[in-house]
């Protein structure tokens, strides 16, 4: 018992792993354990007895909690966009523009994961679009399957850390820290990824060209003005819509959540102008909406849940002696943190 006592922390962090990998949702998994060694806790005298009186005041904190409504609104304005066609109509354009150049498909799903991802911040949605799309075309082509399946992959990721994402405003959230300030920290970091993975077609393209060919003559039926004008009426529009979201965010005019009603305002614009605007849509983009919003609410509940029990028992205390112990500083805590996430992202979605 007095073991039991002293390595609360740990023991209660290893059993979160452990229920997690077991494959329980991460909400209940979450909240499991929090309420369970909470009541360990209180039996072996750690806890004050009224621990648990605390958790209506941070649910309702969290439930009121403005940054949050960012979610529903980034989610609704990336599921009518990608519901009305819009990745299928980037797609093409785009391919058809790099159509004669080596490597052009792949550049068209880097270009249209980096474009997805300002204007989704969904995943899923990212991968799925471009994987049912661009996947055939790039097979029937002659491209290599591990090139074809790995770009479209690695471009779906974008979505977690291109602003808008919502990623990025759970984790604001969970740090105190502004949106706009998150945003402002990834933005680079994710235009270089996309650099990065171009870089890589393009080295590709001169090693080994014949793992990403060009596309046939017959397949580039778009061509002079034609072409010129399937741009401006494909890529123009998103590209002005994440210039008003992101650009009112950055510039201080608009806070992230009246970014993100306006960027849902301008994608039933968009999905009007592009006349796919109708009640089916609009009904699957809502329910799906309503759904991922209430994921991730029930996983910060959950979170607040575990915290209450986890920081009662100093688990802060020992995650932080856990982290300043590693060798090398700064640099070794940012290896072993982006180590710790990497690993997890194998068996836990974002």
């Amino acid at each position: 018992m007095a073991f039991l006592a002293e390595n609360l922390a740990p023991i209660m962090f290893a059993a979160l792993i452990i229920v997690l990998l077991l494959g329980y949702p991460v909400a209940f998994a979450l909240a499991f354990v929090g309420f369970f060694f909470g009541f360990i806790g209180i039996e072996l005298g750690l806890l004050p007895a009224t621990l648990f009186q605390a958790i209506p005041d941070r649910i309702f904190g969290q439930m009121s909690n403005e940054t949050l409504l960012a979610i529903p609104f980034f989610t609704f304005m990336g599921l009518i966009l990608e519901k009305s066609g819009m990745a299928e109509d980037l797609l093409d354009t785009i391919g058809q523009l790099f159509g004669p150049v080596r490597g052009g498909i792949a550049f068209a799903v880097i270009f249209v994961g980096a474009i997805l991802a300002a204007t989704t911040g969904v995943v899923a949605a990212s991968v799925i679009s471009m994987g049912l799309i661009s996947l055939p075309i790039m097979l029937r082509y002659g491209y290599d399957r591990k090139i074809a399946a790995g770009t479209i992959a690695a471009s779906g990721t974008l979505a977690q850390i291109i602003p808008p994402s919502l990623v990025l405003i759970v984790l604001a959230d969970q740090l105190g820290r502004s949106v706009g300030d998150m945003y402002k920290g990834a933005l680079v970091p994710g235009l270089m990824l996309v650099g990065a993975y171009t870089l890589y077609i393009i080295v590709t393209s001169i090693i080994s060209p014949a793992k990403v060919p060009a596309l046939p003559l017959e397949a580039r039926t778009l061509r002079g003005s034609k072409l010129l004008l399937k741009v401006i009426t494909s890529l123009v529009p998103p590209l002005v819509l994440i210039f008003l979201v992101l650009g009112t965010i950055f510039l201080g005019i608009a806070t992230p959540t009246e970014g993100g009603a306006m960027g849902a305002v301008g994608a039933l614009a968009l999905a009007l102008a592009n006349r796919k605007l109708n009640f089916g849509l609009v009904q699957q983009s809502l329910y799906a909406t309503a759904k991922l919003s209430s994921f991730v609410l029930l996983i910060l509940l959950g979170a607040r849940v575990f915290s209450l029990t986890f920081y009662g028992v100093n688990g802060h205390v020992w995650v932080e002696h856990l982290m300043t112990s590693v060798p090398g500083g700064e640099i070794g805590f940012l290896i072993v943190a982006n180590l710790l996430v990497f690993f997890l992202a194998f068996f836990l979605d974002y």
